[in-house]
């Protein structure tokens, strides 16, 4: 059964995401940025944690996730060592995603070869 949580949330951010890219003009940088503010908003107000506990992986992985990660980081590091927290609080919660999206589209350039349009 979990696993069709996380099928239905995540296919439905999904789905969101290709109603966005099909029925406006909105270009998919704007759309994942779109995606990353709702996380962070949903997650201040505590309400992405909430779906995080029922789907799992299906929010935890998409772009929402990572804003949620960052709202809570920013949360506890401001509970932890006050104002400097908003500045280092994201950083410090989301660095393991961040220096992983890194590592790997390094070795992905290093193995593909880029085709120009």
């Amino acid at each position: 059964m979990d696993y069709i949580k996380a099928f239905m949330v995540g296919g439905a951010i999904c789905v969101l995401g290709q109603i966005l890219i099909d029925k406006t003009k909105m270009t998919s940088a704007r759309i994942l940025v779109l995606f990353v503010v709702i996380g962070v908003f949903l997650g201040g107000i505590g309400l992405y944690p909430r779906l995080v506990e029922f789907a799992g992986a299906g929010a935890s992985v998409p772009l929402p996730g990572f804003g949620n990660i960052l709202a809570k980081g920013v949360m506890q590091e401001v509970d932890r060592a006050g104002f400097i927290g908003i500045l280092t609080g994201g950083i410090k919660a989301a660095a393991a995603g961040i220096a992983a999206a890194v590592l790997f589209s390094f070795a992905a350039a290093l193995i593909f070869e880029p085709k120009a349009k």
